[in-house]
């Protein structure tokens, strides 16, 4: 077999990876090799903004990767879905733009500061990230740009549901927030998505469409990489199977690894990086001991509450037989509809137990009632609404280890969401806000009954035992190959995102965060994928003109 060489790989085409592969070769003339383990993003399910509500409970765009029981949740083992196609989680998510906030990346520089060696994560530093990708339908100001490639856009159809929301919230004593972006999260309103006119902006189709033809870029589907390969103390090449082959491919320059923050650290511990002890159990010899990796998995855990309504409001059955062919054709004929939207199109951020603090909790209104494999039992399908409650800034912290030295073995996963008493205090204090909330005007005269929880004026014991039985992942999982000083032995990279003791290697997904932001995690994923080709550009720059010089 002919060698195959590259000057950079990306491993993993999500969010993050997509983002830095396309930077690679437009800003540096790069020959980029992007490996991706799942399908092409190229389906109508995946472009519709409310295609997910088809595929969230079972999809071959999706991973499901499942727990270890979790004992503080009396055994309970529950899953935690990741794309499995082009632009990862980008092609398969709710596609709501959130950034977090601006003490987030503040508080990253700080955990950084002084072992940065000239990268600073402060917000002024990441805006300029953030404001280049967006081409926001709407913002035009210093928090938001309007030429990049991800189209963001407000909600193309906003259900009654969801305007009752607003201002039920609002009869709470909360502001209207008209960007959850902008100088404050706190309040309620009307997120923003990765769309347009009724198609996905993912982060495959915003960055990696344009550069189809592109001979600079090599995109490998259904490629599973097994290891990255390591030779004296540097990453020189990668081996994956695809067709049933197992395959070589190298790198001139640098290898970049995006498989999210389940699958990053496993392959760095296939690859004899990580903690020796675990290695060894597994017969992995270890070239870099880096207790840290695996460790220190984050994720927002989200409660939902749900209530029937008294009249056909939301979005029950609108895929279904006429009605999926009415709004079908009011998108074909006029581009409008329930098919625009994501079916999420409002929310909140508060804080129930400190008003003037920062918001604890993040809320999602979406019309329907939500059923998965935990609440599928409790009610049925019927009109309804559901308001998730989501804690933002989680202290909880599980972990990813290897289940075997098999790289087609899925890793032991277990995320201890709601461990932290804080955290479920935080949760429980958000569901009694959101209770009230379903029992004030306008949405309470709309209301027919709470069916989740049980009893719609529980007690203590009775949301902590909801929240124990019901809580599952937002999607977020983060931290298991983070960031850290110098002084921090479970750091796995230093601020520049490079591994420590191995060189050429790099982590850029949400993996590699110190802490999870206050918020959805695609955008800072797609703002780290930016991040990482900048800092590699740079690098590469400064290296040439010291030889010139």
């Amino acid at each position: 077999m002919a060698r195959e060489e590259f000057d950079y790989i990306v491993v993993g085409g999500g969010s993050s990876g997509c983002v830095a592969a396309a930077q690679l070769v437009t800003k540096g003339n790069h020959r980029v090799l992007l490996l991706e383990g799942g399908h092409s993003h190229h389906h109508p399910l995946l472009d519709m903004p409310p295609g997910i509500f088809k595929m969230i409970n079972g999809s071959k765009y999706m991973t499901y990767h499942t727990t270890v029981p979790q004992p503080h949740l009396d055994g309970r083992a529950h899953d935690i879905p990741q794309g499995n196609v082009l632009g990862g989680g980008s092609s398969v998510n709710a596609q709501v733009y959130i950034r977090g906030r601006a003490s987030d990346y503040d508080a990253w520089n700080d955990i950084l500061r002084g072992n940065n060696d000239g990268a600073d994560w402060s917000w002024g530093a990441v805006l300029r990230h953030f404001r280049g990708m967006e081409g926001n339908n709407r913002f035009n100001n210093d928090a938001h740009g309007t030429e990049g490639p991800l189209l963001v856009s407000d909600p193309g159809h906003v259900d009654a549901l969801s305007r009752w929301f607003v201002q039920a919230v609002q009869a709470l004593n909360e502001p209207f927030n008209p960007d959850f972006n902008g100088a404050t999260q706190r309040g309620v309103g009307f997120y923003q998505f990765m769309n347009r006119h009724g198609k996905r902006s993912s982060a495959a189709y915003a960055f990696i469409e344009p550069l189809k033809d592109d001979p600079r870029l090599t995109v490998r589907l259904n490629a599973q990489v097994q290891r990255i390969l390591i030779e004296n103390g540097a990453a020189v090449g990668v081996a994956y199977r695809k067709d049933g082959v197992e395959r070589i491919a190298h790198a001139r320059g640098e290898i970049i690894v995006s498989a999210g923050a389940l699958v990053s650290p496993k392959l760095l511990m296939l690859s004899g990086i990580g903690p020796a002890g675990h290695l060894a159990e597994h017969g992995i010899d270890c070239l870099v001991d880096l207790p840290g990796v695996g460790s220190n998995l984050v994720d927002h855990p989200e409660v939902p509450i749900t209530g029937t309504t008294k009249g056909p409001y939301g979005y029950f059955r609108q895929g279904e037989g006429w009605r999926m062919i009415r709004n079908g054709l009011q998108f074909k004929l006029f581009g409008s509809g329930p098919i625009t939207t994501a079916g999420v199109e409002a929310g909140a951020f508060v804080n129930p137990l400190d008003p003037d603090a920062p918001p604890s909790i993040q809320a999602f209104c979406v019309p329907i009632v939500y059923l998965d494999r935990d609440t599928r039992a409790s009610m049925k399908d019927t009109y309804g609404l559901t308001i998730t409650t989501v804690v933002v800034k989680p202290k909880s912290r599980g972990y990813v280890k290897l289940r075997s030295a098999d790289p087609a073995a899925m890793p032991l996963v277990s995320p201890n969401l709601l461990k932290d008493e804080d955290d479920m205090r935080q949760m429980m204090a958000g569901q009694r806000f959101f209770l009230r909330a379903f029992q004030t005007e306008p949405l309470a005269s709309r209301i027919d009954r709470i069916a989740l929880p049980a009893d719609p004026n529980p007690d203590d014991e009775a949301i902590r035992t909801h929240c124990k039985r019901f809580v599952k992942t937002n999607y977020h999982p983060a931290g298991t190959c983070k960031m850290g000083a110098d002084s921090d032995p479970m750091a796995v990279l230093d601020a520049r995102m490079r591994v420590r003791g191995v060189d050429n290697l790099r982590v850029c997904d949400m993996s590699s965060v110190p802490d999870i932001n206050a918020g959805n995690t695609n955008a800072p994923a797609m703002m780290l994928g930016d991040r990482c080709a900048d800092f590699i550009l740079t690098e590469s720059r400064t290296r040439v003109a010291a030889a010139l010089s």
